[in-house]
């Protein structure tokens, strides 16, 4: 990356985290994947229960990998051959994890996460529950405001993961949200977290470069 480019990146992070800190919620910024995994390592205590949402950057960043090494209870949603059931109560038992782990559609300067789910589980978890969410997110996330994180939703991550999980939506055909009502429809709840009461419990890593949607 252009070192100019890179510069007004670290600055664009700086800005959220200073945000996020003012939000009650804790920022960090990592330039690899081996710091990031060292800062996972650093913020999740071995023995820990462990929930996670969706999310392709946990996969593409090698965080899924990691915490199913055995040091960690994980509550393994990609687990082969799990069945619906099963799923649903992995589901419900992450809302009661000592931790969370997910990513974010997107995050806004001013220290705002904005999410949208298809059955809520994801969003459910980070709002109450989990002692300690900790979300990794890239920079191509930060987006400047509200209105810009929801454009982003429908033009990027909606369409994305519609493809992505092969769902029958207008979305997958056209590439942006046509706001449909169809039963496979994955953007059903919206959430905007502004502020946690609870100093710390959301902590927000970011990682030098584009991962998930």
């Amino acid at each position: 990356m252009d070192k100019n480019l890179k510069y007004i990146n670290e600055k664009r992070v700086e800005r959220t985290i200073k945000a996020l800190e003012s939000n009650n919620m804790s920022g960090y910024f990592v330039k690899n994947e081996e710091e990031l995994l060292a800062k996972i390592d650093e913020l999740i205590e071995e023995g820990s229960l462990v929930g996670c949402g969706g999310s392709m950057t946990l996969f593409e960043t090698g965080i899924i990998d990691f915490i199913r090494n055995g040091k960690y209870n994980f509550l393994d949603r990609y687990e082969e051959g799990i069945t619906p059931d099963e799923m649903k109560a992995l589901f419900r038992k992450s809302l009661c994890s000592d931790v969370y782990l997910t990513s974010t559609n997107a995050i806004t300067e001013s220290g705002e996460l904005y999410n949208v789910d298809g059955n809520g589980n994801r969003v459910a978890a980070m709002l109450y529950g989990p002692d300690k969410v900790v979300v990794v997110v890239g920079i191509n996330k930060i987006v400047s405001d509200v209105d810009e994180a929801i454009n982003r939703t429908k033009v990027i991550s909606g369409p994305t993961n519609a493809k992505r999980l092969n769902v029958n939506t207008p979305c997958k055909t056209t590439g942006v949200c046509m706001d449909c009502s169809s039963p496979d429809r994955i953007c059903c709840e919206y959430t905007l977290i502004k502020r946690q009461r609870a100093k710390g419990r959301i902590h927000v890593i970011f990682i030098d470069g584009n991962y998930g949607y």
